[in-house]
C-alpha cells in the first residue's frame, strides 16, 4: 500500500523535469543540423532542408519561421529559429571557401560523408510518417523519381554556364534560390545556384566579405557588403515564403507532405554519386561561356571551373567511401536521437507541429 505512493511521488518529479531536458538536447539538434545546413548549401547537389530533416529538426524549424513571420510573442519558435540560423550562418561565413576547395579537390570523401548524413534521416521520416498511408507512398515514390531525373539533369548539364543572371539582382534572385532550396529538402540551393550562373559569385562574395571583416579595413567591408546585402534580402524572402507554404501542406495534408519529404531525401542520394573528378577542359569546349583554344588556356582554368568525369574507384578509395557512408549515418541517426524526436512531437500524429 506505501509503496504505490513512493512511487507516484518518485515518478512526478522526472515527468516535471523531462520537458526541460528535452528542450535542450532539441536545441542541440537543432544547432547541429544549422551547422549541417549551412554546409550542405555550399555543396552542389546538397540540399539543407534534408540536413534538417536528419538532425530531426525539419518541422520544428518550418513552425519557428511562420511563428517568426508572425511576429508571435511566445519565446519556443525564436529560441529554435535562433538554434538554427546562428550556427547555419556561422558554418557558411567561416566554411564557405574550405568546403568550396575540399568539394572540389575531395569530391568522394566529401560526398560520401553526405550521403550518410542524408540517409540517416530517413528513420526519423518514417517515424513521422506513421501510420503509413497509401498517399504517403505514392507521394514518396513520385517525388523520388523527381529527384533520380534532377540528379540525371544535373549532371548532363555540369559545366555549363547556366542562366548567367548577373549582378546586384542577379545576386538576389541567387539568395532566393538557394534559401527556398535550404528549406525545402531534396534541391539542392548549390545546383540552383549552378543553373542561375551564382555559384561562384555567392561564394566569392561571401568570402571575400569574411576577408574584408578580418582584415578590418572599413572601406574593404562597405565595397564588400552590396553583394551580401542582396544575397541576404533573397535568403530571408526564400525562407519566409517556403516555409510558410511547407507549414501548411503539413497542417492540411500531412502524410502526403511527409511522403514527399521521404521521397526528396531518398532521392538527394542519387544527385551524391562521389566517383567524380574535375578534369582539364578540352580544346574547341567551351568553359562558363569562353572558348578554349589552346592547351595552356585549358591547362589555367581553375579547379573550381573545371568539368568533371567518372571514375572507377580502387578497393581502398571503395572500402573508405563506405566507412565515410556509415559514419555519416551514425551521426545523422545520433544527432536525431538526442532527446528523442518522438517526444517533441504532439500527441496527435495527424496534426502538424505546434508553434
Amino acid at each position: 500500500m506505501n509503496d504505490r505512493p513512493e512511487e507516484a511521488d518518485s515518478s512526478a518529479p522526472a515527468r516535471h523535469r523531462s520537458p526541460r531536458a528535452i528542450g535542450v538536447l532539441l536545441l542541440i539538434r537543432a544547432a547541429l543540423g544549422g551547422v549541417l545546413m549551412g554546409l550542405a548549401n555550399l555543396v552542389p547537389g546538397i540540399s539543407g532542408g534534408t540536413m534538417l530533416l536528419a538532425a530531426g529538426v525539419y518541422p520544428e524549424f518550418v513552425e519557428a519561421v511562420s511563428a517568426a513571420t508572425r511576429l508571435v510573442r511566445r519565446w519556443r519558435p525564436w529560441i529554435v529559429l535562433a538554434a538554427v540560423a546562428i550556427p547555419a550562418v556561422l558554418a557558411i561565413g567561416l566554411l564557405a571557401g574550405t568546403i568550396r576547395d575540399a568539394v572540389l579537390e575531395h569530391r568522394w570523401v566529401a560526398y560520401s560523408l553526405f550521403i550518410g548524413l542524408t540517409l540517416g534521416g530517413a528513420p526519423t521520416l518514417l517515424r513521422m510518417i506513421r501510420p503509413i498511408t497509401r498517399g504517403a507512398v505514392v507521394s514518396a515514390i513520385i517525388a523520388f523519381c523527381g529527384m533520380v531525373a534532377l540528379a540525371i539533369l544535373q549532371e548532363t548539364g555540369e559545366g555549363e554556364p547556366g542562366l548567367a543572371v548577373g549582378g546586384i539582382a542577379g545576386l538576389g534572385i541567387a539568395g532566393f534560390a538557394g534559401a527556398s532550396a535550404m528549406v525545402l529538402p531534396g534541391v539542392s540551393g548549390g545546383y540552383l545556384l549552378l543553373v542561375l550562373g551564382q555559384y561562384v559569385p555567392v561564394l566569392d562574395a561571401i568570402s571575400s566579405f569574411v576577408d574584408a571583416l578580418r582584415s578590418g579595413a572599413i572601406s574593404e567591408v562597405l565595397a564588400a557588403a552590396p553583394p551580401i546585402i542582396a544575397i541576404g534580402v533573397g535568403v530571408l524572402l526564400g525562407i519566409v515564403l517556403v516555409s510558410n507554404g511547407v507549414r501548411w501542406l503539413l497542417h492540411h495534408h500531412r502524410h502526403p507532405t511527409l511522403g514527399v519529404l521521404l521521397g526528396l531525401l531518398l532521392g538527394a542520394v542519387a544527385g551524391l554519386w562521389p566517383y567524380r573528378t574535375p578534369v582539364v577542359p578540352e580544346v574547341g569546349s567551351h568553359v562558363r561561356g569562353v572558348l578554349i583554344e589552346t592547351e595552356l588556356q585549358a591547362a589555367e582554368v581553375p579547379l573550381k571551373h573545371r568539368p568533371t568525369v567518372g571514375f572507377t574507384p580502387s578497393p581502398l578509395v571503395a572500402a573508405a567511401s563506405i566507412g565515410l557512408i556509415l559514419v555519416g549515418f551514425g551521426m545523422s541517426i545520433g544527432v536525431s536521437r538526442l532527446g528523442g524526436v518522438d517526444e517533441d512531437e504532439e500527441e496527435d500524429p495527424h496534426r502538424g507541429p505546434q508553434a
